[in-house]
């Protein structure tokens, strides 16, 4: 008789634990995953005009708990955050930032962080307006900041327009920045660099990869030529994450980080579906986040 009544308690139990284990196992939905979306050049107009971002952000708010490709396995978990590269406005006018800020701050259902990229500078006509936003929300133009065990570096790069070319190099004040904050950062953790420049456009890649040094940099992120590419160069991921504005293809990129694989993944929001050209695509291995420094998360950090 007491078998009996015990029977029916144990195996419930039991069948919670192994579901438990079940759902732990999954790299999309357990706790050691690190998801975050990116996106660049969203090119806000002059007049203040943002339709074309709406369809992006509501994509990005929708997107959580959508079944990653067969191949890939696991649903997309939330965000930490959003990521944004540059270009953030066609000419930073003050109608542009409002508008951006409007967005990505109320529509947005995620934090947000941005660097800016050349358009935001203002070319031949410069404006601190953007600039001056993008220092207050972030303390600087360049900045780090710790999310999962993994150190981003947002890597402003100034431009200079007498070149008149989109080619350009990484600027020494940022390779400073960069070497300053690699050499603080503990050995090990993964370290992600994000700038508004694609591996495309750095002219100077061999000086940008030094700077890396021993470093474990997992992955560099850039913008610019507002499509979704995927480089490897000197043993480094170099992923370009695509653009919103109204003749690009419609997609943003969503990032999971995992203690061992790293997955860069574009999703086409006009057509409700995920990327499937491989070479645009990102899934590989990496030394990826530990337990330790998950723990040791920071605030973001500004410019020295």
């Amino acid at each position: 008789m007491i078998a009996r009544k015990t029977c029916p308690i144990i195996i419930p139990l039991l069948l919670a634990w192994l579901l438990s284990l079940g759902h732990a196992a999954d790299p999309a939905s357990g706790p050691a995953a690190l998801t975050f979306f990116g996106w660049s050049d969203q090119h806000v107009s002059v007049q203040g005009d943002g339709a074309h971002l709406i369809p992006a952000i509501d994509a990005m708010n929708a997107l959580p708990g959508r079944p990653y490709p067969e191949a890939v396995g696991g649903t997309v978990g939330k965000p930490a955050f959003v990521l944004g590269l540059g270009d953030i406005t066609e000419w930073p006018s003050r109608a542009a930032k409002d508008t951006y800020e409007e967005l990505v701050t109320k529509r947005l259902k995620f934090p947000s962080f941005d660097v800016a990229g050349n358009h935001d500078i203002g070319g031949l006509s410069p404006s601190e307006t953007v600039l001056d936003w993008l220092r207050q929300r972030h303390g600087a133009l360049r900045y780090t900041f710790e999310k999962g065990g993994v150190c981003f570096i947002a890597l402003f790069s100034e431009y200079d327009e007498s070149l008149n070319n989109p080619a350009q190099p990484i600027s020494k004040p940022a390779l400073d920045y960069l070497r300053k904050t690699l050499a603080k950062v503990p050995q090990g953790r993964p370290v992600v660099v994000a700038t508004h420049l694609c591996f495309d456009a750095i002219t100077n890649r061999d000086e940008l990869v030094d700077a890396f040094g021993a470093a474990n940099v997992i992955l560099v992120l850039g913008g610019h030529y507002h499509k979704a590419t995927v480089h490897r160069y000197r043993g480094i991921n170099f992923v370009q994450l695509p653009s919103p504005e109204p003749k690009s293809s419609g997609e943003f990129t969503v990032l999971r980080i995992t203690a061992d694989r790293l997955l860069a993944l574009p999703f086409n929001y006009r057509t409700n579906e995920w990327a499937s050209d491989k070479r645009n695509i990102l899934d590989t291995a990496i030394q990826g986040p530990t337990q330790a420094t998950r723990e040791t998360d920071g605030s973001t950090k500004p410019s020295p």
